[in-house]
């Protein structure tokens, strides 16, 4: 039976604590919603007003929360909370299709989303010491990963990425890192993430990866530490000035 997301079990090291193992290092594991774009924002505006749609109510802080969860794992804790039930497929393809025109409507209105400032900078590093770039994220909204190269060109290739298509048990659990570390032909000790969500942190530490969590959203940093942060720092410009000095 698959653990619920309190169960799965966490080692968070020391605050403080830098050494990664002594495997050699050889992919940085990256989120894409809130680390390699600026996007939270219309996703949070995209979530209230779409499931108001269907008399369903989520908060902005809650997006922030969940961000990690599949469309579908969204959609269904909400559901459950309001009717006692999960959605229906067709009412899980309605409301994610109500919120992706929501999230393109917010951004067709200020401009595209905007690449997370300092997040280039960081990749450059990354790519500088030949290692391996892997996205893993728990969207479906096309409209971002279809201009990836667009945006950062030479860094991504499809093979090296897990999205919400690929898994059937999104962020928290451990199975969006495991598929990425398994596309990459590698292992949890030789992999860092790159997260800024409370459930992405817990997805990466149960799949047993040192995790750096950015704090690029309104959420304290308390809330990283507890998800199981080893390491937590406050925008991509921070970490692309540390990251050649940390013990990784």
């Amino acid at each position: 039976m698959d653990k619920s997301p309190s169960e799965i079990p966490l080692t968070p090291l020391p605050n403080g604590e830098r050494l990664r193992g002594k495997s050699p290092l050889k992919a940085f594991l990256f989120d894409m919603d809130g680390v390699l774009f600026d996007s939270m924002p219309g996703h949070a505006v995209a979530w209230v007003k779409a499931v108001e749609r269907y008399g369903l109510s989520m908060t902005a802080e809650e997006v922030y929360m969940n961000e990690g969860r599949t469309g579908a794992g969204t959609i269904n804790a909400i559901a459950l909370r309001t009717w006692g039930r999960e959605a229906t497929e067709q009412e899980i393809t309605d409301i994610y299709a109500a919120k992706s025109e929501e999230f393109n409507r917010y951004f067709e209105a200020k401009g595209e989303a905007p690449v997370m400032p300092g997040v280039c900078d960081v990749l450059d590093k990354v790519r500088a010491r030949g290692l391996m770039r892997v996205i893993v994220t728990g969207s479906g909204q096309r409209s971002l990963l279809d201009n990836l190269n667009h945006h950062f060109p030479g860094q991504f290739t499809r093979e090296l990425m897990v999205t919400a298509f690929d898994v059937k048990k999104g962020k928290p659990f451990p199975e969006p890192y495991l598929m990425g570390l398994q596309k990459a032909g590698i292992t949890s000790a030789e992999a860092v993430v790159v997260e800024n969500a409370p459930l992405g942190i817990q997805s990466a530490r149960a799949a047993g990866i040192f995790t750096i969590a950015v704090n690029t959203g309104p959420l304290p940093d308390s809330a990283l530490w507890d998800a199981g942060a080893n390491l937590v720092f406050p925008d991509m410009f921070a970490l692309a000035d540390e990251i050649d000095s940390l013990e990784l």
